[in-house]
């Protein structure tokens, strides 16, 4: 780890801050049930000074401290929930809660603003109010809009709010930026096809939910190459496809289970559209009937411009172009954090997780210890600028 550009009092608690991830790895909990991994957080903010606030989205933590006379209010926001993986590397602190892991770096995330916070409640270097937001159920469970609904900017005003995650795949510890749409929408879809079942041997004296089901896969697969703008970005994957239970039987029904994704609430309302449209119709030629329900999940997430920049702006004068990831794409992967930047300034960033090891919700996957300095001394730098005394 390049150390120049880390404050002393970051890396003298390192260690430390290491020992923390290792422990929120080794005891994961899921969404809307990290009682240990709040007590923790809550813990740590109350010895370092923080006026700590929980319950909002049931397991949220906010540690808020204001300094100064200005009016200025900044949020950081760090997510915590774990994921239903059975972690597969033998390592020392893997975890030991069976069917739960930390498959994405949320323990990382918890760790940085949890450093970032002891830094900056002994240097006091900042003007105005620090609200740091531990939120939980990010993993499809909407935590970010539960604590929006608990009156989470209501009761805690921000100015602007940032977020950060690690990605696999790129240089370890480079910050990466985008200004609009940075991550996709994420919405889930239930296709019921019902049909007539009867016997394997006399298919005609049924309407068989498999074949029509069958046929409304392949279809599904025209949705994006026919209906969406080539120069624009979508995703319909069918993820699971569940029907009968004996080899000479025709079953009644037939279900599948899409995810589909989008970088334009335009797009995203287009898909729905065809996606029900062409399920409906192709049940219909077989002389079945489709149920659609549409879960509509997490939208788009767009950084906005003023704030992305100034967060860019952080990141280079403190680290030069070498520290930042050049030309970052947008994500198809959804995030709730996309709640929080509908109701208020901010941005979404990334962090290298190293070119090396397995991507995200991966039984092998694991954040790397080498970041943990570097986040909290961005989110540091973040502060100090955004709050900055005048």
């Amino acid at each position: 780890m390049n150390t120049q550009f880390i404050p002393d009092e970051v890396l003298e608690h390192d260690d430390e801050m290491r020992t923390i991830r290792h422990q929120l790895h080794a005891h994961p909990e899921l969404g809307f049930h990290e009682f240990a991994t709040a007590d923790l957080v809550a813990a740590k903010l109350q010895q370092w000074g923080y006026e700590v606030h929980r319950g909002l989205g049931g397991t949220g933590v906010v540690g808020s401290l204001r300094l100064g006379s200005s009016s200025r209010s900044l949020g950081l926001r760090a997510d915590m929930d774990a994921l239903p993986i059975d972690e597969a590397r033998d390592l020392p602190y893997a975890s030991q809660n069976a069917g739960s892991m930390h498959a994405c770096g949320h323990d990382g995330h918890t760790t940085m603003l949890l450093a970032a916070a002891r830094y900056l409640a002994q240097t006091r270097s900042f003007d105005g109010a620090l609200r740091l937001i531990f939120q939980p159920a990010e993993e499809g469970l909407g935590g970010a809009r539960v604590m929006l609904e608990d009156g989470l900017f209501e009761r805690f005003p921000c100015d602007a709010v940032f977020g950060m995650h690690n990605m696999p795949g790129y240089p370890a510890g480079k910050l990466g930026f985008r200004a609009g749409p940075m991550m996709a929408s994420s919405d889930t879809v239930i296709i019921d096809i019902e049909g007539v079942g009867g016997h394997g041997a006399k298919p005609a004296q049924a309407v068989d939910p498999i074949v029509a089901a069958c046929s409304l896969v392949m279809a599904l697969q025209t949705v994006v190459s026919r209906n969406v703008d080539p120069l624009e970005s979508a995703v319909v994957t069918v993820g699971a496809f569940h029907a009968g239970d004996a080899p000479n039987v025709i079953p009644n029904t037939a279900q599948l289970k899409l995810t589909v994704r989008a970088l334009k609430p335009q797009i995203r309302q287009l898909l729905r559209e065809r996606i029900t449209e062409i399920a409906q119709a192709q049940a219909a030629s077989f002389g079945a009937v489709a149920k659609v329900t549409y879960h509509w999940r997490y939208p788009v997430l767009v950084n906005h411009p003023q704030e992305t920049e100034l967060a860019r702006r952080v990141a280079l004068d403190w680290l030069g172009e070498d520290g930042l990831i050049a030309d970052l794409a947008p994500q198809t992967a959804g995030e709730d954090f996309a709640f929080m930047l509908e109701r208020c300034p901010g941005a979404y960033l990334l962090i290298g997780n190293g070119e090396q090891g397995c991507m995200l919700h991966h039984p092998h996957y694991d954040f790397n210890d080498e970041i943990l300095a570097i986040g909290a001394a961005y989110w540091i730098r973040l502060t100090e600028r955004f709050l900055s005394p005048a």
